[in-house]
């Protein structure tokens, strides 16, 4: 292990450009702990970790862990970026349960169980609000100016001083908190017009609220591609992971995503000759060019498409209660948006005097083009990482 590290250690340091090496959990920390004991500042630590990229879920329990061993605030920052990346991975073989794979009639009992407990318990959940915390993570690309040409007179936008340095890696970059209603809980959209210039501003919005739990389970249901995966601790309790396909005959996930530009050419540009261009142009001279009076101009388009998806449903075999979900939508290569995965975190919430199963936290790892239908020369991918806590559940008083 020492010798596999020393050489992650010195592959890492060698490399000047951003170029992800696939580790493990373990590999993770044998790194940190190298690079403390060599007394590592805190920025030199953080680059190694913008070059990693694991193949094993990062658990809580693991990353806490870690915490000794990060030097700083960059470093601490890059490793709940692995935490966010890693978030639909399977954990590592020593963090699984060696219990034995239930037969087909104790697996077809637990998901009976979740299916009395999606219908009869949680779509009878009430009507709620809760405050939505959400951390954005992106790696940093130019976004297209708004028009550009002769008669172009249009700067791109602006949203602050840590766009002045692009940078290839993902970093932290705001947080927001909004009051939101639940309905049966699900998060509900509200239908606010949002006028911020998302796309222009160089980062994507999500205009759909996270999956619907009992949609998801009854189109898994209806699409009967279900099957057994293994066993998962969660929280200390055993945890029955099952995988499924949702094929897009059956799927009613809706994905949209602002906003991606389209560009436009306004106006005639008139190309000459030497011999045309008194003609065409007005002028003489030896040699060819361009006249005219012409620009492109640029709109930003919201995404949407009803995709197909796959995911995992992690049950508590003894209630049915779904703890987890994941949903990973099945998307083209050639739209703008690569990939849109979600993963829901399912835990009991004090509301008054009662406690329900309701969502606590949830990650949206998301790969989009940037320049959309631009026509730019270079073909980039921006990804975009999104990290929320509920918190504060209480009665709606909506109307």
């Amino acid at each position: 292990m020492k010798r596999t590290v020393c050489a992650l250690i010195l592959l890492l340091s060698a490399t000047r450009c951003w170029c992800a090496k696939k580790v493990t959990v373990d590999q993770l920390e044998e790194l940190m702990r190298s690079m403390q004991q060599e007394k590592k500042p805190d920025a030199e630590i953080a680059t190694a970790l913008k070059q990693v990229e694991l193949s094993q879920e990062l658990t809580r329990n693991r990353m806490n862990g870690l915490v000794s061993y990060v030097a700083g605030p960059l470093s601490t920052e890059q490793v709940y970026v692995l935490e966010v990346r890693s978030a639909n991975l399977i954990p590592p073989d020593s963090d699984l349960p060696s219990t034995p794979a239930p037969d087909a009639a104790e697996q077809k009992t637990i998901l009976d169980k979740a299916a009395s407990y999606v219908g009869g318990t949680f779509e009878h959940l009430p009507d709620l609000a809760v405050t939505k915390t959400t951390l954005r993570f992106q790696d940093n690309v130019e976004a297209v100016a708004s028009s550009s040409g002769i008669q172009g007179s249009a700067e791109d936008v602006v949203v602050g001083a840590g766009f002045s340095n692009q940078a290839s890696f993902v970093h932290y970059m705001n947080s927001s908190e909004a009051r939101i209603a639940s309905v049966h809980g699900a998060e509900k959209d509200t239908g606010r017009k949002d006028t911020t210039p998302w796309g222009a501003n160089k980062m994507i919005a999500l205009r759909e609220p996270d999956p619907n739990l009992p949609q998801v389970f009854h189109e898994v249901e209806s699409a009967q591609q279900i099957h057994w995966v293994r066993w998962e601790s969660i929280d200390g309790k055993p945890t029955a992971v099952f995988s499924f396909i949702v094929p897009n005959d059956h799927s009613r996930l809706d994905v949209r995503v602002c906003c991606f530009p389209v560009i436009h050419q306004a106006g005639i540009a008139t190309f000459y000759t030497a011999t045309t261009a008194l003609t065409l142009a007005g002028g003489g001279g030896s040699g060819g060019g361009v006249a005219g009076n012409f620009q492109t101009n640029t709109n930003w388009n919201e995404y949407k498409t009803t995709a197909p998806y796959h995911g995992e449903l992690f049950i508590d075999p003894q209630t049915g209660i779904v703890v987890r979900l994941i949903v990973l939508a099945e998307l083209k290569s050639s739209d703008v948006v690569h990939e849109y995965d979600t993963r829901i975190d399912f835990a009991p919430a004090r509301v008054g005097d009662h406690t329900y199963i309701l969502p606590v936290k949830s990650y949206v790892n998301t790969l989009v083009v940037p320049n959309g239908d631009s026509g730019a020369a270079t073909y980039t991918t921006r990804r975009t990482l999104f990290t929320s806590e509920y918190l504060d559940y209480e009665l709606s008083t909506a109307k």
